[in-house]
């Protein structure tokens, strides 16, 4: 593998240096001399990005501009951090406008001592910064229709990869004091429809961070500002954003967006709730649905991997539907519970090709095939399909859903 990924490294190289030739040296000079000596842009506050990079994200029309989705264009992505403008959103309920110095984090219930603590006090805490993918429950629903979304941005775009800095919340608990017979704790969100999930406390005293900091600055309004809780490896969901209030209790509170929502309707008419871990995923990033190859030749496949149950071990792609197989070399460092960056350089030779990846963590389990999943989970949830996702590479160099 290592033999062909330098052989084409080398081609690509050859067929670069053939077509531009000088070319490129005397189009720099021309340009050179058109603008002698002209300044560039001033310095700013806050930095930009280039006015040529054009990647947004894409939002699904709802009735009302205060609820839905918008989706990280996975597409556009390099390496394995989102950045925090493209990080996707869900709102239930609009994006508050919270002043932190006036918000207090509750910690009450079955606790020997109550406490109400503001941010700044929350931030004088012993911090710890992780790396971590956050996906919501939603991600990939379309994927259980018989015709799917048309590109890796609306099938798979509900899901993001940041650095998150904040409290353990095992640090808090033990501050209050947690009572005997105390077993969830119940998260709510200063939004306007109060988000609200019960979490186990085993859970809770485990890896759950109050966060509030993101790839190295504040949370983002739209990421819950000033404090959000983050569950590593469960649906998103369940890290309520805008958190205000921590309740602890003997039981959970059966509210709507773990009962009525973000519950899996199985093919008897029974209803699994409470499934909060996200399994293995992956998706090949590039070439994806609505993308165009040039032409034969070289390319890299591209992708992410990722799973609620820890480090990403392995992820094989194939590009003749699923007949063969071969491993995709792993981008290093691999963390535990968020992006893995896989590659594959691929020869495209003009004839059509079907394209996946499957991922396998480090538990053993495998991703399936959409066919797999269904004929376990049925075709009544919208909620945590994780099947592979397969692209048609046209002879054309057109690339779109083998589904759709």
């Amino acid at each position: 593998m290592k033999h062909a990924a330098g052989t084409s490294r080398r081609h690509i190289l050859r067929v670069g240096a053939a077509a531009i030739g000088g070319g490129l040296l005397a189009e720099q000079k021309t340009r050179a001399l058109e603008t002698p000596g002209r300044l560039g842009a001033p310095l700013g506050p806050y930095g930009d990005r280039s006015p040529f990079e054009k990647a947004v994200r894409w939002r699904r029309e709802t009735r009302t501009p205060e609820t839905g989705s918008s989706f990280t264009p996975l597409q556009d992505s390099v390496g394995t951090l989102t950045p925090s403008s493209l990080h996707y959103e869900r709102h239930h309920a609009g994006i508050p406008t919270i002043d932190p110095a006036r918000h207090r984090l509750v910690i009450h219930g079955l606790v020997d001592r109550p406490l109400s603590l503001s941010v700044a006090e929350i931030r004088r805490l012993p911090s710890v910064t992780r790396i971590m993918v956050l996906e919501c429950g939603g991600n990939s629903s379309s994927e259980w229709a018989a015709s799917t979304a048309p590109d890796v941005q609306r099938s798979f775009g509900l899901v993001s990869c940041s650095e998150w800095t904040g409290v353990p919340l095992s640090l808090l608990l033990a501050e209050v004091g947690v009572r005997p017979g105390a077993s969830w704790v119940i998260a709510e969100g200063a939004d306007a429809c109060r988000m609200e999930r019960s979490i186990p406390l085993a859970k809770a005293l485990g890896d759950s961070l109050v966060a509030y900091g993101q790839n190295g600055e504040a949370l983002r309004p739209a990421q819950g500002y000033p404090l959000r809780l983050l569950n590593p490896g469960w649906e998103g969901n369940t890290s309520v954003k805008w958190l205000h209030s921590l309740k602890l209790t003997d039981q959970p509170y059966m509210a709507r967006d773990e009962t009525s929502k973000y519950s899996d309707l199985m093919p008897d008419g029974k209803a699994r709730i409470f499934t909060y871990q996200m399994e293995a995923k992956s998706v090949i990033t590039f070439p994806s649905g609505g993308q165009t190859l040039p032409g034969p030749g070289p390319y890299e496949l591209t992708g992410l991997a990722w799973s609620g149950r820890g480090r990403i071990e392995r992820v094989e792609i194939t590009t003749d539907g699923g007949k063969s197989w071969v491993h995709a070399k792993l981008q290093e460092p691999r963390l535990p519970l968020a992006f893995t960056r896989f590659r594959l350089p691929w020869r495209f030779d003009g004839h059509e090709a079907v394209i996946a990846s499957r991922a396998i963590d480090e538990s053993g389990y495998i991703q399936p095939s959409p066919e797999a999943l269904i004929a376990v989970r049925g075709t009544n949830s919208v909620y945590h399909f994780n099947g592979m996702k397969f692209w048609r590479v046209r002879a054309d160099g057109t690339v779109t859903n083998v589904e759709g």
